[in-house]
């Protein structure tokens, strides 16, 4: 009776290997995973955005309310739905080579505002600019349309597209090769209503303005750009300017004149995302 068992016990452990390598005729290959691996783990803690404005209107973060000494500078690389073919074929360059390697030689972070062409059409640099930490980059629309009329002559967006034209956006900056593009946006021309805010509230992000301007495009006076950056920084100041082809090609010259002066007055150079994260998430 022992040696019966035996035999059987046998038997059953031959079958169950069998069962797992497989039944005659089928494949000897693990089988394929009914749901997608979990992504890796990351230690990046979540990026850090407002609050909701009233009604989940998509909040808006122009300076971080503080006595400390901190300033964002905070740069435009968007391109006009059009404006591509006509660039090229005008032998303009659209890029942000120079500007990137000031703020790198200065060792100063910096939050682009990429539209969604430009991402399209630079994507080396995109990618350069979106895995270097000294950056973080975030969204611009696609194609530089206002999402209200009457904006510094921009082409007006319809509102059933303006949830649309901002996933677009992030999608063209993903695919660009940026790994963590930040959930802020900045409307082109700096226009948008309650409409446009209420539009896409649901899409989690942050709009963010400024309280200085440059005026780095399309002039290109660099002493008079300097001046009224100089002129309007406060602590907690977000400063608005350009790197668009040829419309901001003293922008890297702004910045070699700029940083210098402000860090002699004691400012500390900052991401937006550290900014709104001093203010507690308050717009």
């Amino acid at each position: 009776m022992i040696l019966l068992v035996r035999r059987i016990a046998a038997v059953c452990v031959i079958g169950a290997a069998l069962a797992a390598c497989g039944a005659p005729g089928t494949s000897l290959r693990p089988a394929p995973h009914s749901a997608p691996l979990p992504a890796p783990p990351t230690s990046a803690a979540p990026p850090t955005t407002a609050a909701p404005g009233p009604a989940g209107q998509t909040p808006v973060f122009t300076r971080a309310t503080t006595q400390e000494k901190v300033v964002a500078l905070t740069f435009d690389a968007d391109q006009d739905v059009d404006a591509g073919p006509r660039a090229a074929a005008a032998g303009a360059r659209i890029d942000f080579p120079q500007l990137a390697e000031a703020l790198r030689n200065l060792k100063v972070p910096a939050t682009v505002f990429m539209s969604g062409r430009w991402a399209d059409g630079n994507r080396r640099e995109a990618r350069a600019i979106g895995r270097d930490p000294l950056f973080e980059v975030a969204g611009h629309s696609y194609g530089n349309s206002s999402v209200t009329g009457g904006c510094r002559g921009l082409p007006a967006l319809p509102a059933n597209m303006m949830r649309s034209d901002v996933e677009r956006a992030f999608t063209a900056i993903r695919t660009a090769g940026v790994p963590r593009p930040m959930p802020y946006i900045r409307f082109p021309g700096g226009c948008h209503d309650t409409r446009a805010l209420r539009t896409i509230g649901s899409l989690g992000v942050t709009a963010v303005q400024w309280d200085v301007i440059g005026g780095d495009a399309p002039a290109t006076d660099t002493a008079t750009t300097v001046r009224q950056v100089l002129d309007g920084v406060r602590p907690g100041s977000v400063v608005a300017l350009h790197r668009t082809g040829g419309s901001a090609p003293q922008s890297g010259q702004v910045v070699r004149a700029v940083v210098p002066e402000l860090r002699g007055r004691g400012y500390r150079f900052v991401k937006v995302s550290e900014l709104i994260g001093m203010s507690g998430g308050r717009p």
